[in-house]
């Protein structure tokens, strides 16, 4: 799980002012390391595992995208998997995940490659960790107090224990947490 936070724990609408009024907070902070980081953590997924609205916001504008660095052309090209329950059909090279999403994902971790990736999508994330499919959390957190927005972590989680793995830092004040389940 990839999360953009601010302090204060929001994760709502990092790059889409439009969302609340607090949203687009997270852009100021984006700069040569922040995408050089998240490049590799592309590089490094053989595929995209979005909720609904977390895949309808991508796939609306990162199929018009082309950048230098080639996160645009690594997006694109990778395989993308959609969990919803109201989504009839997708595109994007995406799969839209069908019955039981916890068996689905089990599935999928189960086959052989680099893994998968989870970029925003809250209510999947909540799902994922209440199924015990997390395995790791990257917790990108940004210099900044939204003061109002939905949070990633709130009441209602299973307690869980988990490890830190790496501690990054991004030039524009970003400190990007790793967290792993331990063995169990």
């Amino acid at each position: 799980m990839q999360e953009f936070l601010s302090l204060d724990g929001v994760m709502q609408g990092p790059g889409d002012a439009s969302e609340f009024p607090g949203g687009g907070w997270q852009r100021q902070y984006v700069g040569d390391d922040h995408n050089a980081i998240i490049l590799t953590q592309f590089v490094d997924a053989d595929a995209l595992l979005l909720g609904r609205k977390t895949y309808e916001g991508f796939a609306s504008v990162w199929p018009m995208i082309r950048d230098e660095i080639g996160f645009a052309d690594r997006i694109n090209a990778m395989t993308k998997y959609v969990a919803s329950s109201t989504l009839h059909e997708v595109s994007w090279r995406a799969t839209l995940l069908r019955g039981d999403v916890a068996d689905a994902v089990r599935a999928l971790k189960e086959e052989p490659g680099k893994g998968l990736l989870v970029i925003g999508s809250r209510k999947l994330v909540r799902y994922l960790h209440k199924h015990d499919l997390v395995d790791e959390y990257r917790l990108w957190v940004h210099p900044i107090i939204v003061g109002s927005g939905t949070r990633l972590f709130d009441e209602g989680l299973n307690t869980s224990r988990w490890l830190l793995k790496d501690v990054e830092r991004t030039g524009e004040g970003v400190v990007i947490l790793t967290y792993r389940r331990p063995l169990r």
